[in-house]
């Protein structure tokens, strides 16, 4: 039991360092435990029984080493106990363990701890569930190699000591936990357990042979019989677990032998599926799925054309070819986006292009979504090569299946994020809108502040004044009373003007009652230039509308009166068409650069519009005049 011993101990320091790194330092704590239950073991073999309970009690903890529940803790704290009163028991009589009760005591902690861990791995995330995979794997391999060792103990009488063997076999667990803990090989996990699964029962099955053949002898076997039948089952057991690895490479031999080296088509089909799940760069995956195609399907080469609207360009190609672009008419490209897959004779009709070596085999798979062509999957082969099977047309197809479900989602996903980037740039431009309106305002309310401070309100003041005067010198001298009366009377005049000039420019009492027409002709004798007005509006629309129309022809017409020149000449049109309400202010005067000038009055109409849906366009040019147009939707009338 020494050489075991030091077997398992060695291999749970090993499945220890391994843990530590992973952050798992309970499972740490519970290979110590089993490896010093081993040395005391190895010391007293009375204390056997202690190391089934630690076993018992490190399978509960699986994967991470904390056995959590309660139920687990009792089973844990009922194994040590159980296996205390044995060792104690047999240390106290001068006795060691039978065979058959450890093999017994070790079958009933098996079956609670794999319970334990059945229970556990659906729950598990997908690391830990590795942990438990490997576990599992080891103690199949563990429970085969027992099921060997017992069978030729009982047909050849070999070993002669069993127990030390048994506990050998059980390094197997630990070095599972340490296969689950190093990245390199985690990812292994499902299929070592398929694999050990698969080798412990071709095991079984040469030990069950051989067991029916010495119950066939119908006696014990002689020593020459005994070496004949050890020498095969030696030789059996060493063909199972020669049988998989020998398998893989006549498998990879023969393939080689056909021209198909690398993945299998199935391989290649799994390998990109696996990869659209993860967070892959779309141009990584094409060049990853154009080496996969070329070493499963077109030894020759494969390539992969993207592009949309008939218009495909080469992204990726193995060997590299040079940057192509390929442009199907509109026939061309209903055609080929409803087509399953081509070959030479099809391609030879619809894309010749591909059709390099009419002796060569290759195959041409649309990427298609509903019908629309995104995209085109091409493999090749050399002359001398097989054709193409119907099972590797199905994997091909498969493929150009999910390409083309990739680049339609990746279409949505660049139009879902253009999208928002045009949200995001008309919230920004949203928030400066509303900031210079409220500027505006402010601005406008300050004007018209001064402009009663230093207009209006001084002619109230003369006015004040002169009433004053009248009253103080009418009885003295009535003809000075009645000149000042007549100053009075145009003094009123002229205040009456000057309010009726501040009201018009709020909110101008023509365009409340007789519309844009009436409204933008009296601008004419504010405008030294000649001034046209057309307007052709059917009935009335609400007001937020025509004054937004008309404070932006007037900031127009007072743009033009500025910069235009004085042989200029301006033409106002407003008129209704298709839903929308359309104006524009031309004139044919100096122009200016419109992609470099710009100033606040642009902006200042462009938020005005902008306020009830409408858009404004600047036309000008140096040297050609300035048109600026505007449209707003048309909500209603009134």
């Amino acid at each position: 039991m020494v050489v075991a011993s030091v077997v398992v101990i060695a291999a749970w320091l090993a499945a220890a360092l391994g843990a530590l790194p992973a952050g798992r330092p309970a499972l740490a704590r519970w290979a110590a435990l089993v490896a010093a239950t081993h040395v005391a073991a190895t010391i007293w073999p009375a204390f056997a029984p202690v190391v089934v309970a630690a076993w018992l009690a490190c399978g509960l903890s699986l994967p991470d080493g904390i056995v959590g529940t309660p139920w687990r803790r009792s089973i844990a704290g009922l194994g040590f106990a159980a296996g205390a009163a044995w060792a104690g028991y047999l240390l106290v009589s001068g006795r060691t363990p039978g065979v058959g009760q450890m093999i017994a005591a070790a079958l009933g902690g098996a079956a609670i701890a794999l319970v334990a861990v059945l229970l556990r791995c659906p729950k598990a995330p997908a690391v830990r569930r590795r942990t438990l995979q490997w576990v599992a794997s080891a103690a199949v391999v563990a429970g085969a190699a027992d099921a060997v060792i017992l069978a030729t103990h009982e047909l050849f009488s070999m070993p002669d000591d069993r127990l030390p063997w048994l506990f050998a076999a059980m390094a197997t667990l630990p070095l599972g936990v340490l296969a689950g803990q190093l990245n390199a090989v985690a990812k292994q996990a499902e299929k070592a357990l398929v694999e050990s699964v698969v080798l412990a029962g071709l095991a079984l099955m040469v030990v069950a042979v051989y067991l029916v053949v010495v119950v066939g002898l119908a006696h014990e076997p002689t020593e020459p019989e005994r070496d004949i039948l050890l020498a095969s089952m030696v030789a059996g057991l060493t063909a199972v677990l020669l049988a998989l690895p020998l398998r893989f490479r006549l498998v990879s031999f023969g393939r080689s032998m056909l021209g198909r080296r690398g993945q299998t088509p199935e391989e290649a089909l799994a390998s990109f599926g696996a990869r659209m799940s993860r967070a892959v760069p779309f141009d990584e995956l094409l060049l990853q799925l154009v080496e996969s195609l070329r070493a499963a399907l077109g030894q020759a080469g494969a390539e992969v054309w993207v592009g949309s609207g008939g218009r495909l360009h080469l992204t990726a190609s193995v060997p590299e070819r040079p940057d192509a672009t390929l442009i199907l008419s509109e026939k061309e490209r209903l055609v080929v986006g409803r087509t399953r897959i081509g070959g030479p004779a099809w391609l030879t009709v619809w894309l010749p292009k591909f059709v390099e070596d009419r002796e060569a085999p290759v195959r041409v798979a649309p990427a298609a979504h509903l019908g629309d062509l995104l995209g085109l999957l091409v493999v090749r082969r050399p002359p001398e090569g097989v054709d193409f099977t119907e099972e590797d047309d199905r994997v091909l197809i498969e493929l150009a299946r999910q390409v083309g479900l990739a680049l339609h989602n990746m279409r949505l996903d660049s139009a879902l994020q253009a999208s928002l980037e045009e949200l995001r740039q008309r919230n920004e431009e949203l928030q400066a809108s509303r900031l210079r309106i409220v500027t505006a305002a402010d601005a406008s309310r300050r004007a018209i502040e001064r402009d009663l401070h230093d207009g209006a309100q001084q002619h109230l003041v003369a006015l004040s004044v002169k009433l004053g005067l009248v009253r103080e010198i009418l009885k003295d001298d009535p003809g000075v009373a009645a000149e000042l009366l007549e100053e009075l009377r145009s003094d009123v005049q002229q205040t009456n003007a000057a309010f009726r000039e501040l009201a018009h420019g709020i909110y101008p009492p023509l365009l409340r009652d007789h519309g844009l027409g009436e409204a933008l002709r009296s601008v004419s004798r504010r405008v030294a230039l000649p001034y046209h007005v057309e307007v052709d509006l059917p009935i009335r629309y609400r007001e937020e509308v025509e004054a937004a129309i008309y404070f932006c022809c007037l900031e127009a017409i007072q743009n033009a009166g500025k910069y235009a020149g004085q042989e200029a000449s301006i033409e106002v049109k407003v008129r209704a068409d298709n839903g929308l309400l359309r104006f524009s202010v031309a004139d044919d005067g100096q122009g200016f650069d419109a992609k470099v000038n710009g100033g606040h009055g642009f902006v200042n109409m462009t938020d005005r519009l902008g306020a009830i849906g409408g858009r404004l366009f600047v036309e000008s040019a140096v040297g050609s005049g300035t048109t600026i147009r505007g449209e707003i939707p048309i909500g209603g009338e009134r």
